[in-house]
């Protein structure tokens, strides 16, 4: 008879240095593109374009990295996560210093649009939180949550870094300390940190355990196998459509309010300071709202009703956004939309690897993100042709709001077993 028992290893479980690792990359990808809000004021005042000009690099920028998401992704089940951050950082940081030479919508379309979105998909949550979520199981929640939080301190800190340098040198210094700081962070920790791919790899489960199995007085490791799936079955499974759909409706929501709501809070009458500070306190209820995300769907019986939390209170952000226009309003609404947003990045590869399992984490990851971000381009965008023709933001707030209530119900009737689509 075979008898098995867990043990834990007596060093830190590599899986927190990754968690690490990840909490430091995501926070300067996502950090350095979220505030691409602070940047849109002084580029148009300064090259003298609209603002749906600026903000259409911000949509080829999600989809050029929605593209890379899937490439990236397929990668990350083969090849080490070091040389995938690698190219991410060198990528990432050649869009940045780029910036600074701009001259032309065609410049800015190729350097920010294309480039940018191709190294920050190497960067991101389909390459980062894949990664981590190989590494666990029964703290999955909890681990993708605190690496998730990364984003929310960058996006924090970022603003009150480049606010002082922008009103000293101007928005092209901006690009170039963004350009240095994903250069050294990124480089840094992908080649110490983000070396070992697997824990079977290294004689290990998920969370650190080994199992080890006794039987005539020998012991052999046993490795167990969770759920898998094979690319072809969960493209034509409905669970993976209801995700795409819904956290694309989010995932437009948020890349609609990270790019106009500095100027709009501006154009609302708010100093561009304290409109900035929005930005921050969005990356700061973020944090707050990853670990919460994170924790509570490690002790549902299904995380999907997290998710509906966060979907609830970023429509509630939404609403807020548009019935008031004052500082009081700004800050609130940016307080509940931050906290709702943690959500996404954390529930994403939670409940991917709970439907699907974790063998194919990273192919299933990047392929659900192309279809969640492809759709989400089209928010920048969007808000920049409203403000253009009514001069006001207020119908791109109405439609978050509805859209986000309809994304929030959408994903309750995600199930446990896939209904197969013919």
């Amino acid at each position: 008879m075979v008898q098995e028992r867990f043990q834990k290893t007596n060093t830190i479980y590599w899986g927190w240095y990754i968690v690490s690792a990840a909490f430091v990359t995501m926070g300067i990808n996502y950090g350095s593109r979220y505030c691409y809000g602070i940047f849109v004021n002084p580029m148009a005042a300064d090259l003298h374009w609209s603002r749906a000009t600026i903000a259409f690099s911000s949509t080829l920028e999600i989809l050029s990295y929605s593209v890379g998401g899937i490439l990236s992704g397929h990668l990350l089940d083969r090849v080490a996560p070091k040389w995938i951050a690698t190219i991410g950082s060198l990528l990432l940081s050649a869009a940045f210093f780029s910036m600074a030479f701009v001259h032309t919508p065609l410049q800015l379309y190729l350097t920010y649009g294309v480039l940018a979105g191709a190294g920050g998909s190497f960067l991101g949550v389909v390459v980062c939180n894949s990664y981590v979520g190989k590494w666990f199981h029964k703290k999955r929640g909890l681990a993708i949550g605190i690496a998730s939080m990364g984003i929310g301190v960058a996006q924090m800190l970022l603003p009150f870094v480049l606010g002082p340098v922008m009103k000293t040198y101007g928005w092209r210094a901006g690009f170039v300390i963004l350009g240095c700081l994903v250069l050294v962070l990124g480089l840094t920790t992908a080649q110490l940190l983000m070396v070992r791919t697997k824990p079977t790899d290294h004689g290990l489960l998920p969370d650190g355990e080994e199992a080890v199995a006794v039987q005539d007085g020998t012991e052999a490791q046993i490795v167990h196998d969770t759920v898998t799936v094979t690319k072809v079955k969960f493209l034509h499974d409905s669970r993976f459509w209801v995700m795409a759909l819904c956290f694309g409706v989010a995932v437009l929501a948020q890349m609609l309010v990270f790019v106009h709501l500095v100027a709009f809070a501006i154009d609302s009458g708010v100093d561009k300071i304290r409109a900035d500070v929005a930005i921050s306190i969005i990356g700061l209820t973020s944090i707050v709202g990853r670990y919460f995300f994170g924790t509570v769907s490690d002790r549902l019986h299904d995380a999907k009703y997290a998710a509906c939390i966060g979907f609830a209170s970023m429509a509630g952000g939404m609403l807020v956004f548009f019935l008031t226009h004052n500082l009081f309003g700004l800050y609130g609404s940016a307080l509940l939309f931050g906290f709702g947003y943690g959500a996404i990045a954390t529930m994403m590869p939670y409940l991917i690897a709970d439907r699907f399992g974790s063998s194919m984490l990273g192919t299933i990851y990047g392929m659900l993100t192309f279809f969640v971000v492809a759709g989400a381009s089209l928010g920048p965008i969007i808000g920049g042709y409203i403000y253009d023709k009514t001069a006001s933001y207020d119908l791109a707030w109405q439609g978050g709001f509805a859209l986000l209530v309809v994304a929030t119900f959408g994903l309750m009737t995600l199930k446990k077993d896939g209904k197969k689509v013919r």
